[in-house]
């Protein structure tokens, strides 16, 4: 789910623009892509799911705006050239979830409406205020992110059969699993590459963090193997292949010099067969 690019994202200032879409190309991947795996392991069609994509993309993409009306209620003494425009897209993206919701309300049991309607409720607010404050970069918060964002599978499952099948609550976990990981390694290389410019040495903890998160992937791998889901052991042994060989890069100097933007592509790229490797073990 390109978790490399979530982080750097938000790792970078960012310029404020009037035109409030999603900017964190890795955070929008982690939300369609267990919407893509999902529709598709569902082998079946409902208009329904559609609106859980316009839903989850306007949640999304309610964020931005919703940040900037809450600095300028609670944190700015003056009013910023940013806040009308702000004002009209919170307004736009509500009409859209409003009425995602609605056709969503109709389409999923009322218990499982109310469940993930609070959940999305929520994490909303809590985003809103993690921004507001500046703690965006909060590993935990980041790792809480994947959760939520990864757990689309549930909704788009619930809209395709009415139901939450029990292949989605692994894939779930799964994609959440592999997003942690990434998290964790990105910010290892964030650590890595502040050392370059410092004489004190890059720190551990985020580099323990990883590989702990590594062995987790790992162990998964084999108990996969046990039961016999040879392709989901595969997509776990190459998620830890290609992330222990990041940490590995880590420790070249050259290696760390690399694009973000190439950083990004690559973690897209893992993410990507990563998620094709659980759609056939899961099929």
């Amino acid at each position: 789910m390109a978790t490399e690019s979530a982080v750097f994202s938000n790792a970078r200032p960012q310029k404020q623009s009037t035109w409030f879409l999603p900017r964190e190309h890795g955070a929008t991947a982690m939300l369609f892509t267990p919407i893509v795996c999902a529709a598709i392991l569902s082998r079946g069609w409902r208009w329904s799911e559609l609106a859980t994509v316009t839903a989850a993309f306007a949640a999304l993409a309610a964020k931005d705006p919703a940040v900037v009306l809450a600095r300028q209620r609670f944190v700015w003494k003056q009013r910023h050239p940013e806040t009308a425009p702000a004002i009209r897209w919170f307004a736009g993206w509500m009409v859209l979830l409003i009425a995602s919701g609605l056709i969503l309300l109709a389409a999923w049991p009322i218990k499982a409406t109310v469940a993930l309607g609070s959940g999305v409720a929520v994490f909303s607010v809590l985003a809103i205020a993690i921004n507001v404050k500046n703690r965006q970069r909060s590993t935990l918060f980041q790792i809480a992110s994947a959760a939520a964002l990864t757990s689309s599978s549930l909704a788009t499952s619930l809209s395709a059969a009415g139901t939450i099948a029990p292949w989605c609550w692994w894939l779930w976990v799964l994609l959440a699993l592999q997003a942690t990981a990434g998290i964790l390694v990105v910010h290892a290389r964030l650590d890595a590459r502040v050392a370059l410019r410092s004489t004190a040495p890059a720190g551990e903890n985020f580099r323990r963090a990883a590989q702990i998160s590594l062995v987790a992937l790992a162990c998964a791998a084999v108990i996969a193997t046990v039961f016999h889901h040879g392709w989901i052991a595969l997509a776990l042994l190459i998620a830890v292949l290609g992330y222990a060989y990041d940490l590995h890069r880590q420790r070249n100097a050259e290696a760390l010099q690399l694009p973000l933007k190439s950083v990004g592509q690559r973690a897209l790229a893992l993410s990507s067969l990563y998620a094709i490797l659980l759609i056939i073990g899961l099929w």
